[in-house]
């Protein structure tokens, strides 16, 4: 199979070119937290230092990133308080991912600059992909498509529900 007919891409595809930083705009992360509609955007939850939103081409379902509000391009640019936020959000997205969708693992990554596979190498963020044994089907395997088997406002309303309902300390 070359093809899996896919029209609600074609927005990504047209703003391909606004990935990067436009003069006066900030990067495309920049633009998302300063949004008004978090809902709208895909950010699930707002920190002192970073947010977290919904991948919005995910590799499976529940598939997050952890951004900070502030673009840098490099790990070693992050303060320590962006890195200290940013450490302690892995364990409590994995926390809110497991309540929401029952993984059976994670991986968790960061793609830095574009020779790192980085897709917005303008503004640095970390990955957290859920994973469940036997995920990888014959789509990706023999067509190099992912299958998605549910909407995003569906994940967003399952992991806005298990943050809500973590311990205080864990939200």
């Amino acid at each position: 199979m070359e093809r899996l007919w896919s029209p609600w891409r074609r927005a990504h595809l047209e703003a391909e070119g606004q990935r990067t930083t436009t003069a006066g705009e900030g990067t495309l992360f920049e633009r998302l937290a300063n949004a008004h509609d978090d809902e709208a955007n895909l950010i699930v939850w707002r920190g002192a230092q970073v947010f977290v939103i919904l991948n919005k081409y995910p590799y499976t379902n529940g598939h997050v990133m952890i951004v900070p509000y502030r673009p840098v391009t490099t790990y070693q640019a992050l303060s320590a308080d962006e890195q200290i936020e940013i450490a302690g959000l892995i364990g409590r997205c994995m926390t809110w991912l497991t309540a929401a969708f029952h993984p059976d693992g994670f991986n968790v990554g960061l793609n830095q600059g574009s020779a790192g596979g980085a897709g917005v190498p303008d503004h640095l963020h970390l990955h957290i992909v859920p994973r469940w044994s036997g995920d990888t089907n014959f789509m990706p395997v023999t067509g190099g498509t992912k299958v998605i088997p549910e909407a995003l406002d569906a994940t967003y309303r399952k992991i806005k529900a298990a943050i809500a309902a973590a311990q205080p300390e864990d939200q």
